[in-house]
């Protein structure tokens, strides 16, 4: 770990000691020691993604950021050390799409979100199926990560409250499909890959996957071997 990570990974463990009542009881022993892993998780994006990156570590880690966030240096520095990729939104970015392939090949843990942008609320919005291509070319095995309390997590901190956050970890998996994959498939797997996260979550934030927790896999098949 070089002395950014690690001086990022002490602040943060400071800070969320005293804004956050953490409840991860099986990350450690379900998030592998090593390999190549994608990660999958909902998204809120207030507090989940230094949480999760936080309890990754010594772990490499990676993912994709919105290129025009580089330009704040501050955020410059963390997503240089944690070694996020820069991704030009609203296009077909084969560069970032190369950059992700070759680090989970090297046995980086790549994190995405599915919803593709936050769902504010807590509760689950409708994936969106660029994660499918990532699983399928990597062939990684495929880990969900499911949180929840974090909504409201901006709101406690101007009342100067503690926030309980809740994380909670699957099973692994991989995609299997025969033949051509369309772009109805492709949606149908996603929406597959969140009902994995739906199902480790309370069922008022299932959100668009209410009522769908119990369906029967189709495109999943588990991985042990991680």
């Amino acid at each position: 770990m070089n002395f950014s990570l690690w001086l990022i990974t002490l602040l943060l463990r400071i800070y969320f000691r005293l804004t956050l009542r953490l409840d991860a009881p099986d990350f450690d022993k379900k998030v592998p020691a090593r390999g190549p892993l994608i990660v999958i998780a909902n998204h809120t994006g207030q507090v989940e993604v230094p949480v999760i990156a936080m309890l990754m570590q010594p772990r490499r880690i990676t993912g994709w950021g919105k290129a025009e966030a580089f330009e704040n240096p501050f955020l410059r520095w963390v997503f240089g050390a944690w070694g996020i990729i820069p991704v030009h939104r609203g296009e077909a970015d084969m560069t970032a799409l190369k950059t992700a392939l070759r680090s989970i090949a090297e046995g980086a843990i790549f994190g995405i979100a599915p919803e593709g942008t936050r769902n504010y609320d807590g509760r689950l919005r409708r994936a969106m199926p660029g994660t499918v291509i990532l699983g399928l070319r990597s062939g990684a095995p495929i880990l969900p990560v499911a949180h929840w309390g974090g909504e409201v997590f901006l709101r406690n901190l101007k009342q100067f409250k503690r926030t309980d956050f809740h994380v909670r970890v699957g099973e692994p998996f991989t995609i299997k499909v025969e033949g051509k994959v369309t772009g109805e498939m492709r949606q149908e797997i996603v929406d597959e890959m969140m009902l994995e996260i739906a199902r480790l979550m309370p069922e008022e934030y299932h959100g668009e996957y209410s009522g769908m927790v119990k369906a029967a896999r189709k495109y999943l098949e588990p991985t042990q071997n991680i």
